[in-house]
């Protein structure tokens, strides 16, 4: 009797639970969001038809924005879906009525073999957080295998902006621990757009080393949303070279997934694809760079990023090597003033490893109007990674000669 007694509470007390909340919570067992293939994904895209999706699969596109009516398009073309509905935001949660729309869209969807994750909103400030949080703790209630995607401000929006207060790297700080601790996330996004007309926004290395610091402090994954337009006349379409940079230092940094604003968008020129759908040049310099990140992203996935150093210039947020560094360049590399907004040059040094041995190092020519050619020096015999034909191939001894292109980079690890 205490047994059938027990099992009669339990179940009165998950129907109050589901009618409260309006749906059945996830089925036990399922596992929880994990971020699989490294993200390759972008901002404003046309409508998910399949020639589009054809196109960005071709593109090295591995994450795609769509309705509810085009994840059957995504999963033709093998592509994940990042949802995007109207009740999708915290509002939905205080009306009876859109909540249990909610309820079946997410019974509808969740189990859909392209679902991946659903957007939420775009560059919060830190007042929103609350009710963020609990839309977010929510939907991982019911669907712990998909993500809710958030974006956040850059490092230059306002303190009004942030909903904090400070300097610039106070108040970023603050706002990023309020979003960690309050909304709980499974992955940091934000965005920096840093070519401008008179040069480049020196704030760019100062942003990526603060989101990975949170980042790993959090035990989180991020991802680096980056220019591949102009939407003012203050701001400047990047070049080939330029996005090559931004995925390299992007993969230094420790990412595990890379956004492009915008893919085609009215207003804005450049982009990744015109209106009427041709492919631009940046389309298809990032139709390799997509698969590179891929690659290496994914070889740096099981590790932690230990440590990133900078040769050369030494922007704001940025750390020098020491003098007892495990992986070091040759010829040494004199210091070089840095004036924003000048391009930066040197190179950067992403260290990776399993504890606090780093193992994995990505070397970056952070020039990304000359080509450069440095040998690296490890504690042992090194390895190169071929991120196009996903190959280690052995170094000459504990030695590494690279050439490098503009912006470009290349991934090295001890031989095992």
């Amino acid at each position: 009797m205490k047994t059938a007694s027990f099992f009669s509470l339990l179940i009165v007390v998950q129907a109050i639970v589901q009618s409260a909340w309006g749906a059945d919570l996830a089925p036990s067992g399922v596992d929880a969001w994990r971020v699989g293939t490294p993200m390759v994904t972008y901002w404003a895209g046309p409508a998910l038809t399949d020639a589009v999706a054809q196109q960005m699969a071709e593109g090295g596109f591995n994450v795609v924005w769509c309705s509810e009516q085009q994840l059957d398009t995504a999963q033709r073309h093998g592509l994940r879906a990042q949802l995007s509905d109207g009740l999708l935001r915290p509002a939905t949660l205080d009306d009876p009525a859109a909540r249990e729309k909610l309820d079946a869209l997410i019974a509808r969807v969740r189990n859909h073999p392209a679902m991946y994750s659903y957007f939420i909103t775009d560059e919060p400030s830190a007042g929103a957080f609350p009710p963020l949080g609990k839309l977010v703790a929510y939907l991982r209630q019911r669907d712990p295998a998909h993500m809710a995607y958030i974006n956040l401000f850059p490092t230059y929006a306002n303190n009004q902006q942030l909903g904090t207060s400070g300097d610039t790297v106070t108040a970023y700080r603050e706002h990023l621990r309020q979003y960690v601790d309050i909304v709980r996330p499974a992955l940091i996004s934000y965005d920096h757009y840093q070519f401008a007309k008179n040069g480049d926004n020196g704030q760019y290395f100062l942003n990526l080393a603060m989101i990975r610091q949170a980042s790993l402090d959090a035990r989180l994954p991020f991802l680096n949303i980056v220019q591949a337009c102009t939407w003012t006349p203050s701001m400047r379409v990047p070049t080939g070279d330029e996005m090559t940079y931004l995925v390299y230092t992007t993969l230094a940094y420790g990412a595990q997934g890379i956004s492009y604003y915008v893919y085609c968008h009215p207003g804005h020129t450049g982009a990744i694809a015109l209106p009427d759908g041709t492919p631009t040049l940046i389309y298809h310099a990032l139709k390799s760079l997509n698969r590179e990140f891929t690659a290496i992203a994914g070889q740096l996935q099981p590790l932690r990023s230990l440590a990133v150093y900078h040769l050369g210039m030494k922007p704001d947020g940025t750390v020098p090597l020491p003098p007892d560094a495990p992986f070091r360049l040759e010829p040494a590399v004199p210091d070089m003033e840095y004036r924003v907004p000048e391009r930066v040059r040197g190179f950067v040094l992403g260290y990776f490893g399993q504890a606090n041995e780093p193992t994995h190092v990505v070397v970056v020519n952070l020039d990304y109007k000359a080509e450069a050619t440095t040998t690296v020096i490890g504690p042992g015999r090194l390895e190169l990674f071929d991120a196009i034909s996903s190959a280690w191939q052995p170094a000459a001894g504990a030695r590494a000669e690279l050439k490098l292109p503009p912006g470009g980079g290349r991934l090295l690890r001890l031989a095992r």
